[in-house]
């Protein structure tokens, strides 16, 4: 029997986006469910949408409560065995859904896989957000295969696979609805960014896996609803990282590891006071203040909570990419992943 598979586009403000990839995602996608939740926009997207395509279901979120609010809100609603959260910048290509759903079927502790993100402005190189799946170092540090902070490869078929990593992209994101709402879904607090890599990291915490899936190839805008030189994109990405670690590191490796990533984030301020980004530099002060103010909450919720070993790379990201010249995933050594890891069993 072919399961239920539910196409969810949450969408502020980007109509612009909804007229030039929803067409494709309709052409390529027969015969499955799509939704748009439209998370408070006011740019008339819905009452364009209801006008030119009639047959797409919507949710009205009447306020924009983020990717992390807005998705939990949207998904609550909607019936289905598997989710494909879907950025409204996305371009989708023929056959992108069936070989995700077909390897996920195989095995019932697969809770998210996602696809190949390649640039839509660069179509022969990986996008930032995702690549070929995403890692993390035990510092918190994400990468990606195919993309290394600023630095992405040519798609050459060197990630050509099915393969376990840490975290799958929130751009294209097929999630087991029952793994999803066991895990509680997104943290709200996130708001936006990084709340993806925190949700794989608690599916890996209780047992599931989080893989790719390169027989389905996606191309990726990027940065449509905040750009990377934004300073509250700044303030997102400083701020819930560190409460991601606060949250999933083991109590006795966590004050070692916040400790080593203020001093990091104060290294990397310091960064943009060379390039007179004076704003930045107060949001990661910002940042850090509003986890501090979190503090007293997060140890409360963490109490009776086991935190098992996550396959993290346990080597710096940061110093093989800066300092050692390691710009491409192939350099890099020592990655596992997870069998040797001890997870409870389902």
């Amino acid at each position: 029997m072919t399961p239920s598979v539910a196409i969810v586009i949450l969408n502020y403000n980007g109509r612009h986006y909804l007229e030039k990839f929803l067409p494709t995602v309709l052409k390529h996608s027969e015969g499955y469910e799509i939704w748009v939740a439209d998370n408070g926009s006011t740019d008339q997207s819905l009452e364009w949408l209801k006008g030119q395509y009639p047959g797409v279901k919507t949710l009205v979120i009447s306020e924009n409560k983020g990717y992390a609010g807005g998705y939990n809100k949207a998904l609550s609603q909607i019936d289905a065995e598997y989710y494909v959260l879907l950025n409204s910048d996305i371009e989708v290509t023929p056959n992108w859904i069936a070989p995700v759903i077909s390897f996920m079927e195989s095995d019932p502790n697969i809770a998210a896989c996602q696809p190949k993100i390649r640039a839509y402005d660069l179509p022969t190189h990986f996008e930032y957000a995702g690549a070929a799946g995403g890692y993390m170092d035990y510092l918190g540090y994400p990468f990606c295969r195919g993309r290394i902070f600023d630095t992405r490869e040519e798609d050459l078929g060197q990630y050509d696979d099915v393969k376990d990593v840490f975290w799958a992209t929130g751009a294209c994101l097929f999630v087991r609805s029952e793994a999803y709402h066991k895990a509680d879904g997104f943290d709200e607090r996130f708001f936006a960014h990084m709340e993806e890599i925190d949700l794989c990291w608690r599916l890996l915490n209780i047992g599931y896996r989080i893989t790719f899936c390169s027989e389905s190839t996606v191309y990726h805008v990027g940065g449509g609803t905040l750009h990377k030189s934004n300073p509250r994109k700044t303030f997102l990405n400083y701020r819930n990282n560190l409460i991601m670690l606060f949250k999933n590191l083991p109590k006795g490796r966590r004050k070692k590891t916040l400790a080593f990533r203020l001093i990091l984030d104060g290294i990397s301020s310091v960064r943009f006071i060379a390039a007179g980004a004076w704003p930045d530099v107060f949001a990661i002060i910002q940042a850090h203040f509003a986890f501090y103010a979190l503090i007293p909450k997060l140890l409360k919720e963490q109490q009776g909570r086991t935190h098992y070993r996550a396959p993290l790379y346990y080597r710096s990201i940061v110093w093989e990419y800066f300092v050692l010249g390691k710009h491409r995933f192939s350099q890099l050594t020592g990655i596992t992943f997870p069998k040797e890891t001890t997870i409870p069993k389902m």
